[in-house]
């Protein structure tokens, strides 16, 4: 007959109580818009941003363009010379 030996009983880790949670202040949160949000952060600084939910083209229906780095004009700037171009071989031919 084969005598078993006993298994090694696995430590279960208890969760120390003593651990201190983040503490949470209220901030505000500014838009560019105008529109001020209140809530909890672990951050103790208020914060700003340039679209929130009253603004953002997702939630209002709007479509709003947001041109931070001037994508829009040189985009343009290249249509009208792209256009410009267009123009000048067609009459060369």
């Amino acid at each position: 007959m084969i005598k078993k030996t006993p298994q090694k009983e696995q430590k279960k880790e208890i969760p120390n109580k003593d651990v201190k949670k983040p503490k949470l202040n209220w901030i505000k949160i500014k838009c560019a818009c105008g529109n001020e949000i209140n809530t909890l952060s672990t951050s103790d600084k208020d914060l700003k941003v340039e679209i929130c939910s009253n603004c953002h083209p997702l939630y209002t229906g709007t479509q709003k363009l947001v041109d931070s780095t001037g994508q829009v004009e040189k985009f343009k700037e290249r249509l009208k010379k792209s256009q410009d171009l267009q123009k000048k071989h067609s009459k060369k031919n």
